[in-house]
């Protein structure tokens, strides 16, 4: 129960008795509450500017975490960069100098972005600056990884290819070394034709052996040709493939490995005999390239059957003598020849 109050009448010499209205204790009310309002919002606008709340100290805290979080995973994405352009210049100077492969043009290395606004909607934050270098960085190296994947795909398959062309490439002689007669060797080129007794061209090697030895293929590849042929007696040529050589095999004992059938470098396409325009057993070696028909000289192409410094004498003496190579000589009775311009069929030597 409220105290009643009252107010001394000078007039009267007494005390009334104050009765207050209701609009006026409405009205007092009102100003204490705004009063009372008025004081709260400074209070608090006080206590945030010097005290943080603890949802404030929460939010900074998580603010602070990202920003640390952002600065790191800067440096990890500068660390990311170094190893990057290591492999990049490891790209370009070893692997695809191997296997001859162009490098990969500076400017698609560094697959720059387009476009003024991509990064607009992180604009306008405290941390803008880093989210949008963190976010910047970040997707420049994955573009630059996918070029780098992209770029070992290539070598992987030039690399496979390599090993097709080197598998492919002739680099070894028809027959066994060990099973040349004599090591007798007739070399490529022009020479003294003992049958027509004149100079003519001889586009491929012979190599002395007994009757019946096995000849090789001298590379992968595929037989195309096993037949006789006019001068050239039994007869296999191999299709080398993608490294773009044709190797020929003549004057061979019976008919060679079937045509269309895939062979191996050292596998068997035949034996050494004497058919055709021959007078011993031996077998007539060509190496094509760039086409069938177009002969290169087979000395280069069998390097893998002698050390480096007998087949530097090889080549050397092939270079000067008519039918010497180093001390091997070869008899005057054995006709080392073909001659594809003879126009008469022989059969076959039982």
């Amino acid at each position: 129960m409220s105290k009643e109050k009252f107010r001394y009448n000078p007039e009267t010499l007494s005390y009334d008795k104050i009765t207050v209205s209701t609009k006026e204790r409405f009205i007092k009310w009102g100003y204490f509450v705004i009063i009372s309002i008025f004081m709260s919002v400074i209070y608090f606008i006080i206590y945030s500017h010097f005290f943080d709340t603890p949802k404030m100290r929460t939010l900074n805290n998580q603010l602070s975490n990202i920003k640390f979080n952002y600065n790191m995973l800067i440096q990890d994405l500068q660390n990311i960069d170094l190893m990057l352009s290591d492999i990049q210049k490891r790209d370009d100077n070893i692997y695809r100098t191997i296997l001859e492969a162009d490098p990969i043009p500076y400017s698609i290395r560094q697959a720059g972005f387009g476009g003024v606004d991509r990064y607009e909607s992180l604009e306008g934050y405290d941390n803008s600056t880093v989210m949008i270098e963190a976010t910047r960085h970040t997707e420049r190296i994955q573009k630059q990884l996918y070029i780098q994947s992209i770029s070992y795909d290539e070598l992987i398959d030039k690399a496979i290819n390599t090993e097709l062309m080197r598998a492919s490439r002739p680099a070894i002689m028809p027959i066994a070394k060990k099973d040349l007669r004599n090591q007798n060797m007739s070399r490529y080129g022009s020479r003294f034709h003992p049958i027509f007794k004149e100079w003519r061209m001889h586009t491929g090697m012979d190599f002395g052996a007994q009757r019946g030895t096995p000849i090789y293929a001298t590379g992968d590849g595929k037989v195309v040709l096993s037949e006789y042929r006019t001068g050239y007696g039994w007869t296999v040529v191999i299709d080398h493939g993608i490294v773009g050589y044709h190797t020929l095999y003549a004057h061979l004992h019976v008919k060679g490995i079937d045509v269309n059938t895939e062979v191996k470098r050292g596998q068997q396409i035949g034996i050494v005999g004497s058919t055709g325009k021959s007078t011993n057993p031996h077998v007539h070696y060509e190496v094509h390239k760039n086409g069938y028909g177009k002969h290169v000289n087979p000395i280069h192409y069998f390097y893998n059957d002698f050390t480096d410094d007998e087949y530097s004498e090889l080549v050397e003496q092939a270079q000067n003598d008519e039918t010497v190579f180093g001390d091997w000589e070869i008899p005057d009775d054995i006709d080392f020849i073909q001659d594809d311009e003879v126009e008469q069929n022989e059969d076959e030597d039982e």
